[in-house]
């Protein structure tokens, strides 16, 4: 699946305008909740933690006009705990 981490920034701009260092502070604060979020995935003890922390991604990704990894978390929310799908998410956010 390829990821368009171009597309957080034309979200951005078009929402704040083109301003570089405000654009770089919500970029950072995109990946930094991202990065919670996959933590909460590798550390869910239940499948409701699961889901949930699937679901927070997907709120994320939708909120940063990020829809590839939107679809990706969509999946993962609606699937039973599988770490290859976090490594999936972690290489996801990591184009960003």
């Amino acid at each position: 699946m390829a990821y368009d981490p171009g597309a957080i920034d034309a979200t951005l701009a078009a929402a704040v305008g083109e301003d570089p260092q405000l654009i770089a502070e919500l970029r950072r604060a995109f990946l930094e909740s991202a990065e919670r979020c996959v933590a909460a995935l590798r550390t869910a003890e239940t499948p409701e933690a699961w889901r949930a922390a699937g679901l927070r991604l997907k709120g994320l990704a939708a909120s940063f006009g990020a829809v590839r990894l939107m679809a990706l978390a969509e999946e993962v929310a609606g699937a039973p705990k599988d770490l290859r799908l976090v490594a999936r998410v972690e290489r996801a956010v990591g184009r960003f």
